[in-house]
């Protein structure tokens, strides 16, 4: 047989995706955290995974989705919260621009899975049906073993539930509420993500009419996350807008790392905070430095972080800022505070043992 005749579609599926195979699953599983810092793997949107030097490993936001993969009816559905907030009907043109760095169901282990809020690109079935089915387990306050946690605000357990994920395996969590694991402790916060708040349980012509009525209940469709680690606190903004009462957290808590979202907003749309909106939260948070995520999925709202750099080094000085920001790449690693002081990430570059050994080539001349 050869190559050719060999070859189908599912062959070449399965030789070509997830684009990074076990590679990312290996480094994370790999690592080992040195005392007093917290290692964080960016796996696209905004889903991060935190690892500490007490072994604990929570991932925020993991998803394994993509968006649009063809025109069909040229249509948005009428109950998407991007229809209700703008009143568009044609198709969002949303398709996802990044590989898929991770491979979800080759992870052994993790001691928790939390979600910000419902939409769609953050949440995971196949994360949450790999860890149900592989019996992932790990141990309580008092050191018991139990199964690994989904926790997130109602909206997100519900959502779990329906999937299939036991209702004993979720925990509703709230502005106020706290959370211990291992050697992490998590602040739930207030979210500010005001697209929830237009956001139906319909997408279709039965949805609900939201005119004219008081916006239903933030917190149980989104929170923020302060997690507070040996290495640092990290506050993850989920898909919260800019809002004042950034500074309100900032002045409550002390925040090490902020993580916001942005991107850059069609005409007629509000979902993705903009450039000077993640410098104003990270001044208001009071940060020491700021990295922007979610600018990286979507084709309609991808955004250049350079707009940061730039309007950070026009108004740095003026304003006094006490952070800075780092700028991220999907599938790379950051260890706070041992990367504390870097501004731009890249992945390994690889070739450390050049002429190590002995080279085959014709003549030295040749390099």
């Amino acid at each position: 047989m050869s190559k050719i005749s060999e070859m189908t579609r599912e062959n070449w599926i399965m030789n070509t995706f997830p684009e990074w195979g076990t590679w990312l699953v290996e480094d994370i599983e790999n690592e080992v955290v040195n005392p007093g810092n917290v290692a964080m793997w960016w796996l696209g949107c905004t889903g991060i995974w935190f690892k500490t030097p007490g072994g604990a490993n929570i991932t925020i936001d993991l998803w394994c989705g993509n968006g649009k993969r063809t025109h069909g009816n040229g249509k948005m559905a009428v109950g998407h919260q991007m229809a209700n907030m703008c009143g568009g009907r044609a198709m969002q043109p949303n398709l996802r621009n990044v590989p898929f760095v991770i491979d979800p169901f080759a992870f052994k282990k993790v001691d928790a899975v939390l979600a910000t809020h419902y939409h769609q690109d953050h949440m995971s079935a196949e994360w949450a049906a790999h860890v149900i089915q592989s019996e992932m387990k790990t141990t309580d306050e008092n050191g018991n073993e139990i199964p690994v946690p989904f926790i997130g605000p109602q909206k997100s357990v519900d959502t779990w539930v329906k999937w299939g994920v036991p209702v004993e395996r979720c925990r509703v969590v709230k502005p106020g509420d706290v959370i211990k694991i291992k050697d992490i402790e998590i602040v739930c916060l207030d979210s500010f993500d005001r697209t929830c708040i237009v956001t139906t349980d319909s997408t279709g012509p039965d949805r609900e009419e939201l005119t004219g009525k008081c916006p239903t209940d933030m917190d149980e469709k989104a929170v923020n996350y302060l997690v507070k680690t040996p290495g640092g606190n990290i506050y993850h903004s989920g898909d919260s807008h800019f809002s004042i009462y950034f500074a309100k957290h900032g002045k409550d808590h002390d925040i090490d790392v902020a993580f916001g979202s942005f991107g850059e907003n069609p005409i007629g749309m509000q979902d993705k905070m903009t450039s000077i909106d993640v410098l104003r939260m990270a001044e208001n948070l009071r940060c020491k430095v700021v990295i922007p995520i979610h600018w990286d999925v979507w084709t309609n709202f991808q955004a250049d972080c350079e707009e940061i750099k730039v309007l950070y080094d026009f108004k740095k000085d003026r304003n006094e800022y006490k952070f800075h920001p780092f700028f991220w790449q999907v599938g790379g690693k950051y260890v706070y505070p041992q990367d504390a002081d870097k501004i731009y990430y890249h992945h390994r570059r690889g070739f450390e043992d050049c002429f190590e050994q002995p080279q085959n080539i014709p003549f030295r001349s040749c390099l």
